[in-house]
């Protein structure tokens, strides 16, 4: 993809998937990657981000012999969640004004 990803849409993309269900970080990356490319290894510090401003918890889960951590939204990350939502519906409108100056590629 030809545009940068800034941490504030990866943000949202992460709160977005653990608002569904609780997830671990192979399976929030692969989700992810279904919309951007990103490694696991850019997407940790992103879920330990989201967990220090208490947007999200962690809990571990055995699984194959092996604690498997997952991560689970908070009241708090659903409120940013929403913010992020009206944010994007606004952003993306502000672009598409300019890019197909007001048609719809629908």
């Amino acid at each position: 993809m030809a545009f940068a990803i800034s941490s504030a849409l990866l943000d949202a993309l992460v709160l977005s998937i653990v608002s569904k269900e609780d997830a671990y970080g192979y399976k929030i990356t692969q989700d992810i990657r279904e919309a951007v490319d990103i490694s696991e290894s850019t997407l940790y510090p992103v879920l330990r981000r989201l967990q220090k401003s208490e947007y999200m918890t962690t809990y571990d889960r055995e699984f194959a012999g092996r604690n498997r951590r997952y991560y689970r939204i908070t009241p708090n990350g659903e409120q940013m969640l929403k913010q992020y939502l009206n944010d994007w519906v606004a952003y993306k409108f502000s672009i598409d004004m300019v890019l197909t100056g007001g048609e719809s590629n629908e």
